[in-house]
């Protein structure tokens, strides 16, 4: 996950130097106000400008200031739950943890669990279902790489959770550990299909497509981001396979370099695994 630390005070520029020097499991940025700033990170006059400016380029924003602030800076940019990015607010003390964008999908509620434990801080989650402990469609997708088709069934499962109506269940994969929430039972109101086939099994059903595609990709020396977007678009709707379940792309060890497989898979946040012809 990269992420975005984003400073406002001396205290929140030594919290963001903390975050950034110990919080190995996000790659950051760190971002300071203009006053307040120290070498290696990049400082700012107008936070304004630089949230429209970088509020699509990183998968996580970690703001270390007052909810306000980020709350202010942020309105303008929000689109969509599930294309906006992870929002975590703490207080320049680091004594709280507030996840305030995307606490499921984009991971802020998973994210702000963490650097509570990495500070010693209390995380404050809000989100109905998980103050309560309940399944959440959301998180469930994130979790394991499902794709969630339609958000308005996605909403009515929560709802449904919340209101102690079973959910069934219907998967194309095996599973284990399903949770209290969930029914295998194929009479439910409301239910999850996991699978890539048009189903339905219930009246009203959330439809969970796995992001299970790998993609091997070979091309000639200095060839282009855009010629093998066009190769890799042109193949997967040959096969019926939108790019939203592409989860990787991978190569082989002479073609790590090359800039044009590299910015393809920076366009489409795809991860490249790289591996020997022997």
């Amino acid at each position: 996950m990269r992420a975005a630390v984003i400073s406002i005070t001396e205290k929140g520029k030594e919290l963001s130097l903390r975050i950034s020097q110990q919080a190995d499991f996000i790659n950051t940025e760190r971002f300071c106000y203009i006053s307040h700033s120290d070498f290696g990170s990049r400082c700012f006059r107008d936070i304004s400008g630089l949230v429209s400016d970088i509020f699509k380029k990183y998968d996580a924003l970690i703001f270390v200031c007052a909810c306000g602030i980020a709350v202010r800076t942020i309105a303008p940019n929000i689109s969509s739950k599930t294309t906006d990015p992870a929002v975590v607010v703490i207080d320049d003390c680091g004594n709280f943890v507030i996840p305030i964008l995307s606490g499921h999908l984009g991971g802020a509620n998973a994210l702000a669990g963490r650097l509570a434990e990495l500070l010693g801080a209390q995380a404050v989650i809000t989100t109905a279902t998980d103050t309560g402990g309940h399944f959440s469609p959301d998180s469930f997708a994130a979790a394991n790489d499902l794709i969630i088709t339609d958000m308005n069934a996605a909403k009515a499962v929560a709802s449904a959770v919340l209101d102690h109506e079973a959910v069934g269940l219907v998967s194309e994969y095996k599973y284990i550990g399903l949770p209290e929430d969930i029914s295998e039972s194929p009479d439910c109101r409301i239910g999850l299909y996991i699978g890539v086939a048009e189903k339905k099994p219930f009246p009203v059903t959330l439809r969970l497509v796995p992001k299970n595609i790998v993609l091997g990709i070979g091309c000639k020396r200095g060839t282009d981001c855009q010629t093998i977007e066009n190769a890799v678009i042109s193949a997967l709707n040959a096969a019926n396979i939108p790019i939203s379940r592409v989860r990787q792309a991978a190569t082989i060890d002479l073609k790590a370099n090359e800039e044009g497989l590299l910015g393809f898979c920076r366009k489409y946040s795809l991860d490249l695994s790289v591996y020997s012809a022997r």
